[in-house]
């Protein structure tokens, strides 16, 4: 199926690995010009070459609001605009609420809310001025269902969906869409470091190149009446009816 988005200049947030990476393949595959950002040299460089299609890769910490405002300036510096803007980031550390002090909980708002609030801020105004734009927000399933012993990443993500929630009603009239993809477990990373003794028998474990896929095709022509929603991507855990 030909998505439509050939040309199209897309940014994708934390992309040396993981989900992001996945996203921008997807992206660049269907002819998009994309540019990614990580927080090490080396490790954006390789993913930009894992990527091809002449990636470009930005040195951007999008851990909190200025580096999320950050990174879609430089984007758009070199990519001469953004039609196409996937939010990301890594999670905040596990921990209960008897773990978990206070003062832990604004670094996890700056990293899962705050960043994905100054991306969208610094982007959408001119994705509705040229009357065509899509925003792709990765967030997670622990929005629908509460993980245990994650409750900074289950309380942040859960505001950062209110917003996106909120922006594609009001935006909607533009020709820009906004949907968030809500990952169960994927084998990645951050999967990884939760998991560190290896993938439990009971857990079936996503693709990231299959969900990058999923992200391409929101951002396609044939998705244009699709905005505002919250698609789980999780291979089935995730069991009620809403």
């Amino acid at each position: 199926m030909e998505l439509g988005i050939a040309g199209k200049r897309a940014a994708v947030a934390a992309a040396s690995a993981g989900l992001g990476l996945g996203s921008a393949k997807a992206l660049a595959a269907e002819g998009a010009r994309v540019a990614i950002c990580g927080r090490d040299r080396a490790r954006i460089e390789a993913a930009a070459a894992t990527v091809g299609g002449e990636c470009i890769p930005l040195v951007c910490d999008v851990g909190d609001a200025a580096g999320g405002a950050e990174f879609v300036a430089a984007a758009n510096d070199v990519l001469g605009g953004i039609d196409i803007l996937v939010t990301n980031a890594g999670g905040p550390p596990p921990g209960n609420f008897a773990s978990t002090a206070l003062d832990a909980y604004p670094a996890a708002l700056d990293l899962n809310l705050l960043s994905v609030v100054a991306m969208c801020s610094a982007a959408v105004p001119a994705m509705q001025a040229q009357g065509w734009g899509r925003v792709i927000a990765i967030t997670s399933v622990a929005v629908r269902q509460p993980m245990p012993n994650l409750i900074l990443s289950n309380t942040a993500r859960a505001g950062a969906t209110g917003f996106l929630k909120t922006v594609a009603r009001e935006v909607a009239d533009s020709g820009v869409t906004v949907n968030s993809v809500q990952p169960g477990l994927h084998w990645t990373d951050r999967v990884r470091s939760l998991y560190p003794d290896g993938q439990p028998d009971t857990v079936r474990m996503g693709d990231a190149d299959d969900f990058g896929a999923i992200v391409a095709f929101l951002c396609s022509d044939q998705a244009k009446f699709l905005t505002g929603a919250q698609i789980h991507v999780d291979g089935g855990a995730y069991q009620a009816l809403l």
